[in-house]
């Protein structure tokens, strides 16, 4: 465990160095971002399909998806990845697009798909189950597509390593978990957009929305490196102001698709196009004992880790949602609540809103993502399950954290942690070259961080520690979702200082889990999923320019 003074000295060296150096010197990707946001143009790469535009495009995108596994080769049916790709993709068969689409999607049908569906992964989830897997791993890089990733493994390396395929440059990427892991891509696609919903009587008016979904390999391409034919299709347009066939996806539909194996609506947590509630992995390994937890550098009940176990027909309904991971009663689950989450690690403390009319009738004023009054009731101090903590002026968030993982554990209790900034909802972006000092985005303004607030958060490989120190020593099966969130929110700034620390900051707590499988496990009862829900449309231009960019 390390020592505070160490850690708070090394904050208040990188706040001092923000505060006096409005750019820094020798800082390749934060000044090619800075320039770029002051240009409004760069040469080097380009957010949308206008070149001659940076911040042209700020949101998702209907790109494939690549996915990395550990300990799935071989290792038997539905667990092996080929075993929902190439001559076993479902978008070669009417029949598997019906079972994920309700129909088949127009031009999404593919003889030659090599793709499978990201619905595939909670199958190959329960396949491992089944196969007698005691360790499951999801690993989310919100928003990280193939280029994003290129883009960090660049920065990592000094170099351009590769440009295809599965690359080389990131521990994921090298990594090969001996010789059990294997690449693949993914659609990502939503199955339908413009559901209206009714959060407060957690209904849906329209089921099957207004724009159903889809992927068509000639607009899109035929694998994440390479482009369709069609520059507006993955931003579910035909041109500036039209919408095209088929909707790029949002984070809940497809976080939904991983956890449950069920497509279903842009905006909906664990509820089908229908308003019908699915069941998770997490929701069926805990029925059968096991530990179940999520961890996430964003808001513990953002979509990502509000799908590990939620249900909501919208995923705006921050509070309910925390109520539902944290086994209080919701309004989707008011008597017997949802049994709730063993651990749950995560940002949005600090963030205050006084009224929220998409939290529905029950908005609790005050923190946006759990009121005051459910924090103090799940407090084993008041009674209540979880060993909690939370950010404290001048307390080390990091050592904290381990420190009730382990009472927690110790004392047969379940674990909370609470972090982030206030005023950006997220842990600190490390950036490309990990100084916690951010150029600009879309806004033209720059995030900074005190020394303060450096000590009070971890990061997310520390979070990702007392996750795994806690769950190690209840010894019981366990499944855990890692979310390295503000890889999104750094690609909705077009931002790409911010969005390369955030691949790093994930990629290092991918290492945390690594070694722990290590040393406490092996790859015949440990699995892994690294993926992203989906992409954003990042162009490389002169990817070479990035070299340079790290640590």
């Amino acid at each position: 465990m390390r020592p505070s003074i160490p850690r708070f000295l090394t904050c208040l060296l990188l706040a001092v160095a923000s505060a006096n150096s409005p750019a820094v010197a020798g800082d390749v990707i934060h000044d090619l971002q800075k320039q770029a946001i002051e240009d409004g143009r760069s040469d080097v790469a380009h957010w949308g399909n206008d070149p001659n535009d940076y911040t042209a495009w700020g949101t998702h995108s209907n790109r494939l998806i690549p996915i990395y596994t550990f300990g799935t080769k071989d290792a038997g049916d539905g667990v092996d990845l080929r075993d929902w790709t190439g001559e076993n993709s479902p978008y070669r068969s009417e029949q598997a697009l019906r079972r994920l689409y309700g129909k088949v999607p127009a031009n999404t049908l593919n003889p030659q798909a090599v793709y499978c569906d990201q619905a595939n992964l909670a199958d190959l989830q329960r396949a491992a189950v089944e196969a007698g897997k005691k360790h499951i791993f999801v690993v989310v890089f919100d928003g990280m597509d193939w280029q994003t990733t290129q883009a960090a493994a660049i920065a990592s390396t000094g170099r351009v390593p590769y440009t295809s395929g599965r690359g080389t440059g990131l521990h994921f990427l090298d990594y090969m978990a001996d010789g059990t892991s294997q690449y693949g891509f993914m659609v990502a696609a939503p199955h339908n957009q413009g559901s209206s919903v009714d959060v407060d009587t957690q209904t849906v008016r329209n089921p099957g929305g207004t724009r159903p979904g889809g992927y068509d390999v000639a607009k899109a391409g035929p694998n994440p490196w390479t482009a369709g034919n069609d520059s507006w299709y993955p931003m579910g347009l035909i041109s500036e102001k039209k919408a095209g066939p088929h909707p790029y996806p949002d984070s809940a539909a497809t976080a939904t698709a991983i956890c449950s194996g069920v497509k279903t609506y842009n905006g909906s947590i664990n509820v089908g196009p229908t308003g019908e509630r699915v069941s998770t992995v997490a929701h069926e390994v805990q029925q059968d004992g096991w530990l179940v937890g999520a961890v996430s550098s964003v808001p513990i009940s953002h979509a990502t880790p509000a799908s590990a176990y939620a249900h909501n027909v919208t995923r705006n309904d921050y509070q309910d949602i925390t109520r539902d991971l944290l086994g209080l009663p919701s309004i989707s689950h008011p008597e017997p609540p949802l049994p709730g989450l063993d651990v749950l690690i995560g940002a949005g403390f600090g963030t205050k809103r006084d009224e929220d009319r998409n939290q529905g009738e029950n908005y609790v004023s005050g923190n946006r993502y759990l009121a005051d009054s459910d924090l103090e009731a799940i407090d084993v101090a008041n009674g209540g399950k979880y060993r909690t903590v939370v950010s404290t002026p001048g307390i080390d968030g990091g050592t904290a954290l381990r420190e009730a993982a382990q009472q927690a554990a110790g004392n047969g209790e379940r674990l909370f942690g609470f972090f982030g900034i206030g005023r950006y909802g997220h842990l600190p972006f490390q950036t490309a070259d990990g100084d916690y000092q951010p150029a600009p985005g879309r806004s033209g303004k720059a995030e900074s961080y005190s020394a303060e607030e450096l000590l009070q958060n971890p990061t997310l490989p520390e979070m990702t520690t007392a996750a795994l120190e806690y769950l190690e020593a209840r010894d019981k099966p366990f499944w855990l979702l890692v979310e390295s969130g503000d890889v999104d929110w750094a690609n909705h700034d077009n931002n790409l200082d911010n969005s390369i620390g955030a691949v790093r900051s994930g990629d290092a707590a991918i290492k945390v889990i690594t070694d722990w499988v290590e040393e406490n496990s092996d790859w015949s009862e440990s699995l892994m999923i690294v993926t992203a829900d989906h992409g954003h449309y990042l162009h490389l231009m002169k990817p070479e320019a990035l070299a340079g960019g790290g640590e």
